[in-house]
């Protein structure tokens, strides 16, 4: 046995010898940069079909909810395939899927194209991010907290892109011009192929990483205790996605309700909410290397509940600092959430990566279509009112278990 366990530490102890290769983590950042840009149009184009195809926020809902499950369903399994057998080339694949989507989207004349077009969009998202996450492990040399919270930035920062390109692009010039951002989906094709030849030069990194850092850096946990734990992680996203979706989805329709803002002029609090996200992104992951995920867990969850109970009844000035403050905190748990997962369950990179990946859409769109509904029988400020409770879910946190970890000597 203690040869056995010297036998990992010495394992270990080469991986991170490796160091962590910031070159791919910088490329496979931009390219979740360039993806969730792309797919951030989705809701940053709503104001503008809602007009012109008479939609309702039902309407509006359906077409997240179509978007984010076909962006969820197939995480779970592209992510069990590739951990049984990888597939470097996959993430540009699943990019000119994207493409297809996205061109689709410029042209669309009918809702129900509309619909098509986001769900291949999706599909094409459900193929990129398992993967794509399994790099960021893949060129952590052992931080892995820093190498998802590099990933996670990229993609958040696109996400944040969205909404003020369509203020200054799509508004004025219509839906048409959504086929300028063809480009986008083109230049992550030409760098994933870069990153697939280095993926299918170096999956020797994923295979000993999957068995022996877990071993010697986490303190033994019970199989009903890690069942419990992965029951507790997913409530916890459910909070988090379910809040961001009443935000992503209809920040822009409250704001213009309550404040009688423009169209542009709503899509740029949107853009601040979505850049403080960014922001937050990136200290979660680094945090929890240092101090612990559940402590990252529990503030980023739990912390943002006392400002969002005051969103709703807060002017317009206060309204734009307290989405920043809420965006910030909030936005931290994601990687620390897929990181504390992937401790938990040491060797299935993928199934994890496309499960939470998975779930972070597939709530997102359930809740932007059930957040719909409740717009159309009530109005946009009861459902923000109703979604200023969900991060209180944080309080879960607590029964989650310390994985304590050591340094290999």
């Amino acid at each position: 046995m203690n040869t056995s366990l010297t036998e990992e530490r010495v394992t270990v102890t080469r991986e991170l010898a490796e160091g962590t290769i910031f070159s791919i983590l910088l490329t496979i950042s931009l390219c979740h940069l360039l993806n969730d840009t792309i797919q951030s149009l989705i809701p940053s184009i709503y104001p503008i079909v809602k007009n012109s195809f008479h939609l309702s926020f039902t309407q509006i809902g359906i077409i997240t909810l179509t978007f984010q499950l076909a962006a969820s369903l197939f995480q779970p399994f592209v992510g069990l395939y590739t951990d049984k057998k990888p597939q470097p080339f996959s993430l540009a694949a699943g990019m000119g899927i994207t493409l297809f989507g996205l061109v689709l989207l410029s042209t669309a004349s009918s809702y129900g194209i509309i619909l098509i077009a986001v769900a291949m969009m999706g599909l094409g998202s459900s193929v990129f991010h398992p993967e794509a996450s399994k790099v960021a492990y893949m060129a952590s040399g052992g931080r892995r907290g820093l190498a998802q919270s590099i990933f996670q930035v990229g993609g958040n920062v696109g996400s944040s892109l969205g909404p003020i390109l369509a203020a200054l692009i799509i508004v004025p010039f219509g839906q048409l011009s959504i086929l300028w951002f063809s480009l986008l989906p083109m230049l992550a094709i030409v760098l994933l192929i870069n990153v697939g030849r280095w993926y299918q030069q170096n999956i020797h990194r994923l295979k000993a990483k999957g068995k022996s850092i877990h071993a010697v850096r986490s303190v033994p946990v019970s199989k009903q205790r890690i069942i419990f734990s992965i029951l507790i992680l997913v409530i916890l996203i459910f909070s988090k996605y379910f809040y961001l979706a009443s935000m992503v989805s209809y920040f822009t329709f409250y704001l213009m309700d309550k404040f009688h803002l423009s169209v542009q002029s709503s899509q740029l609090h949107l853009f601040i909410f979505l850049f403080a996200v960014a922001a937050g992104t990136f200290f979660g992951g680094p945090i929890g290397d240092r101090f612990g995920r559940k402590y990252v867990i529990w503030f980023s969850i739990l912390g943002a509940a006392p400002f969002t109970l005051l969103l709703p009844h807060a002017s317009l000035f206060w309204t734009s600092v307290l989405s920043i403050i809420i965006g910030f905190i909030l936005a931290s748990a994601f990687s620390a959430i897929l990181v504390y997962a992937q401790e938990l369950l040491p060797g299935k990179l993928g199934l994890v990566s496309g499960l939470f990946f998975g779930l972070a859409f597939g709530m997102g769109g359930i809740g932007s279509a059930l957040l719909g509904n409740l717009a159309d029988y009530t109005s946009i400020n009861f459902v923000f009112q109703v979604c200023a409770f969900l991060p209180l879910i944080g309080l879960l946190t607590a029964f989650l278990p310390n994985l304590h970890k050591r340094n290999p000597d």
